[in-house]
């Protein structure tokens, strides 16, 4: 890893200095079949406060709809409905909400104009203040690569398996297995002890039940316990609203993959400075400065979120998402995940580039920097903040 990588994942901020904000592209109303909340939270995934406010409600965690999910580690204001009528105010651990208003359906990620960021840098030297604030305002012009970040990849480790690869692979053992047996970045220590024993005891079901905490886990080994090879349905047991996030973590990876060489090919050249920046151990191309034809092919540059039906307006595009495929020993194909039930790839386009929004620096100390920018829905506050420091390095 580079210089400038180990810059970046130097950022590591406290709750308090991480603040989003969410914001919607409609405004609700006096009328219609579902209330609206805005919720602040923290410390809290986005699933936690789902049940967290289904049971103040009572109702099933189902019917409170989030158009998205938020950091854990931040305070963030989010926007969730449910039907019908509820109370003006929602209070509980690490939350609270208000009702602000009515729609006619439930919120989705279509309602989302884009997420606003304050962000509050700390032990800075006078001089990382002024490059990371001229990064920041360049970053308003040029943009930086729009990857998944780390957050993105919360069940997975460098150099593990994906599950959700194994699972475009149809291979239900290896797909149990990752799931089971192989440590993920976003797990607990109890969890991680737990996989420890998994894997040193693979195939003896009733030593792991015996072992296993009250989990998703339990059902799955029950059922082992009665079929012991029938790894299909097996893997068909995981909570089903977990299978997209698996999915889409290697759905994201393949992307971030493609969308580096892509960039890598399309800047090439003495007047564009290429950089790199590390996310779920991929070595990913970052830029420095860019020419204004570049910026302005890039500003129009869109690539599909790998699926089996994949349409490129783009040769160089088409032509990488080929071998990245290759790469992994997949073809098109096989982007469909035909081992589970209901389970579905993404088939969205995503921008290559992202241009933050609004950009304010304020320096609130002679150590701090307090740094405001708003993203598109779907982007990163995190790599904003890795790229400028690995930009002002």
């Amino acid at each position: 890893m580079n210089n400038a990588s180990k810059t970046a994942y130097a950022f590591r901020p406290d709750p308090d200095d991480f603040v989003v904000e969410e914001v919607l592209n409609l405004e609700p109303g006096l009328t219609g079949d579902h209330a609206v909340y805005r919720a602040t939270k923290k410390l809290l995934t986005t699933p936690e406060l789902q049940r967290l406010v289904a049971t103040e409600l009572g109702k099933p965690p189902r019917t409170v709809t989030f158009p998205a999910l938020k950091d854990k580690r931040a305070v963030t204001s989010q926007h969730f409905s449910i039907s019908g009528r509820g109370p003006t105010s929602l209070k509980g651990r690490g939350f609270d909400a208000i009702y602000v208003g009515r729609v006619t359906r439930p919120l989705g990620p279509h309602d989302l104009a884009g997420n606003r960021f304050t962000i509050t840098l700390r032990s800075l030297t006078e001089d990382r203040i002024e490059r990371v604030s001229a990064a920041l305002r360049d970053a308003a012009t040029i943009g930086l690569p729009n990857y998944f970040d780390e957050q993105r990849f919360a069940s997975y480790t460098p150099g593990g398996p994906f599950i959700g690869k194994a699972v475009l692979q149809r291979d239900a053992e290896g797909a149990l297995k990752a799931y089971m047996a192989h440590i993920a970045a976003g797990d607990l220590p109890p969890i991680r002890k737990f996989k420890s024993f998994v894997m040193e005891h693979w195939g003896d079901w009733n030593a792991i039940l015996d072992q296993a905490p009250q989990s998703n886990y339990r059902s799955i080994l029950t059922f082992l316990k009665q079929h012991p090879r029938d790894f299909r349905k097996a893997i068909n047991l995981i909570t089903p609203g977990l299978v997209p996030v698996l999915l889409a973590a290697y759905q994201s990876y393949l992307w971030n993959r493609m969308a580096s060489r892509v960039l890598a090919r399309k800047i090439r050249g003495s007047a564009n400075k290429l950089g790199h920046i590390a996310i779920a151990g991929e070595k990913l191309s970052l830029y420095r400065t860019l020419t204004p034809e570049s910026t302005a092919m890039l500003q129009r540059l869109t690539i599909p979120l790998p699926n089996h039906r994949m349409v490129f307006t783009d040769t160089d595009a088409r032509n990488v998402m080929g071998e990245v495929l290759s790469e992994e020993g997949l073809t098109p194909d096989d982007m469909k995940a035909r081992l589970m039930k209901r389970a579905y790839l993404t088939k969205n386009m995503r921008r290559v580039v992202m241009f933050p929004a609004d950009v304010e620096v304020v320096p609130s100390a002679s150590d701090r920097l307090v740094v405001k920018y708003t993203l598109p829905p779907g982007s990163y506050g995190t790599l904003v903040i890795k790229t400028l420091l690995a930009r002002a390095t």
